[in-house]
C-alpha cells in the first residue's frame, strides 16, 4: 500500500512539473536574403516547434504589370501535440491561405 502511495505521489509530482511556455521559446535557426530589388527569402525555426518560411518574387519588373508574389508556410504544434500548418500566397489577388489541420 505504501508503495502505491509513493508511486501515486511521484506521478502527481511529474504531472505537476512546470511546462515550457511559448513566451520562453527561442530561435534555433534563422536565415534571410534580400536582393534589394523586391525579391527576398527568410525563415526561422523556434525551440517550441514553430517553423516559418517565406519568399517573394518580383514579377514583370519595371513594367505596368509589376507585381510582388509572396509564398510561405507556417507550421506549429498545438497544445494537444498535433501539427498544424498554413500555406499561403499573397499577390495581386490578395492573401490566399490554406489551413491544414
Amino acid at each position: 500500500m505504501k508503495l502505491l502511495l509513493v508511486a501515486a505521489a511521484l506521478l502527481a509530482l511529474a504531472a505537476a512539473r512546470p511546462q515550457a511556455r511559448d513566451g520562453e521559446a527561442y530561435i534555433d535557426e534563422y536565415s534571410a536574403d534580400n536582393d534589394g530589388l523586391g525579391t527576398y527569402a527568410f525563415g526561422f525555426k523556434t525551440s517550441n516547434g514553430i517553423i516559418r518560411q517565406e519568399n517573394a518574387i518580383l514579377k514583370n519588373a519595371g513594367t505596368e504589370d509589376e507585381e510582388l508574389e509572396i509564398r510561405g508556410t507556417i507550421t506549429w504544434v498545438d497544445v494537444d501535440g498535433k501539427e498544424n500548418s498554413i500555406v499561403f500566397v499573397a499577390n495581386k489577388d490578395g492573401y490566399q491561405p490554406q489551413v491544414s489541420p
